[in-house]
Formats: C-alpha cells, sequence, structure tokens
C-alpha cells in the first residue's frame, strides 16, 4: 500500500532522483580517485574500494530506472520487482569481490604504502555515504519501495567500508598492521552476500 498521496509521491521521487545523481556523481568521482590512489600505493584495499564505487553507480542506475516509472502503478510494480534483483546481484558481485580481495590480501601480505590520498578519501566517505543513506531511506519508506530499501543498505555498507578502509589504511600507516584491512573486510562479507540473497529473493523492509 502506498505510504503517501499521489503527489507526495511524486515529490518524493522528485527527491529520489536528486539523491541518485549525487550518488552517482560522488561514487564516479570516488571510484576515479580510490582507483588511481590504489594503484600508486599498492593498495589492494583501496583498489577494491574503488570497484565498490563501480558497483555503487550501477546500483544507483537501476535505482533511477526504477524511479522513473513511478507515475505508471503497473509499470512500477515491474520496475520494483527488476531494480531489486539488478541492485541485490550488485550486493553479490560486492561480496565476492571482497572476499577475494581480503583472502588475497592475506595470502599474499599486500602491505600498502601510506597514501594521504586514500585516507581523505575514505574520512570524506564516511561523512558522506551515511548521510546520503538517511536521506535515501526516508524517500524509499515513503515510496514503500524495496528496491528503493536495498539500494539505500548499499550506502550504508558503503559507509561501513569506508570505515574498514580508514582503518585498515590507518592502521598500516600508524601500526605497520598490514593485516587489519583485509581482516575486517572479511567480517563484512556475511553482511554483504545476506543482503544481497535477501534483495533478490524480494525480501527487504519495504518489499511487497
Amino acid at each position: 500500500m502506498p505510504l503517501v498521496a499521489g503527489g507526495d509521491r511524486a515529490r518524493s521521487a522528485r527527491i529520489g532522483r536528486r539523491l541518485q545523481y549525487l550518488t552517482i556523481a560522488w561514487n564516479s568521482a570516488e571510484c576515479v580517485v580510490a582507483l588511481v590512489a590504489g594503484l600508486l600505493a599498492g593498495s589492494v584495499a583501496l583498489v577494491g574500494f574503488g570497484f565498490d564505487s563501480a558497483i555503487e553507480v550501477a546500483s544507483s542506475v537501476a535505482a533511477l530506472w526504477r524511479l522513473a516509472r513511478e507515475h505508471d502503478a503497473a509499470r512500477r510494480e515491474a520496475a520494483e520487482r527488476r531494480a531489486l534483483r539488478l541492485i541485490g546481484i550488485g550486493f553479490l558481485l560486492l561480496a565476492a569481490y571482497v572476499l577475494w580481495d581480503a583472502i588475497d590480501a592475506l595470502a599474499g601480505r599486500h602491505a600498502p604504502e601510506r597514501t594521504l590520498a586514500g585516507i581523505v578519501l575514505a574520512a570524506l566517505s564516511l561523512v558522506v555515504m551515511p548521510l546520503l543513506a538517511r536521506l535515501k531511506r526516508r524517500v524509499a519508506v515513503s515510496l514503500a519501495s524495496g528496491a528503493l530499501e536495498a539500494e539505500t543498505r548499499q550506502t550504508e555498507i558503503c559507509a561501513w567500508l569506508s570505515a574498514i578502509l580508514l582503518a585498515g589504511l590507518g592502521l598500516n600507516a600508524w601500526l605497520g598492521w598490514w593485516w587489519a584491512d583485509p581482516a575486517a573486510g572479511l567480517a563484512m562479507v556475511p553482511l554483504i552476500a545476506w543482503e544481497g540473497l535477501e534483495a533478490v529473493r524480494g525480501r527487504t523492509c519495504c518489499a511487497s
């Protein structure tokens, strides 16, 4: 059941589109900076964070596709299901990459060089991502959209990964604990994979 009237739904959809455009712009810049800084520093975790940002962009595109069909109830339901599956697949791809990334870093004992750009990027993302997630959740709830809720959770996971990245790069630079980041990444894999499976199955708090 819709939680708001038609006019309010249209307003929420407009706000949702703006938030998705902002997310795409941020994650696109984040992806480029993370990949360049990660390759220069030899940081597997930072490169992985860049790929995560690329997956976030794809999920935001799927969310925009869902929002573009808000005005048509019949098309909205079909778009909801498809977008939810696409976002769920994004979660699963992210889980697979983080798992591979962490195991490879631990097995190869990859210790990245100190990278100020990576630390600043992770710190900024840790501020921006929770704010975006909070605003996008309001839109998801107002539209009763499981797909938008799933995409919001992916933004929240990006914030957690930012914290993990910041801790890993910081501990490596400060104490030489090269293993801190991949170990924390491994701990995140079950959560990411679970969210992916739930989204693919259409089981979110807002899904009908």
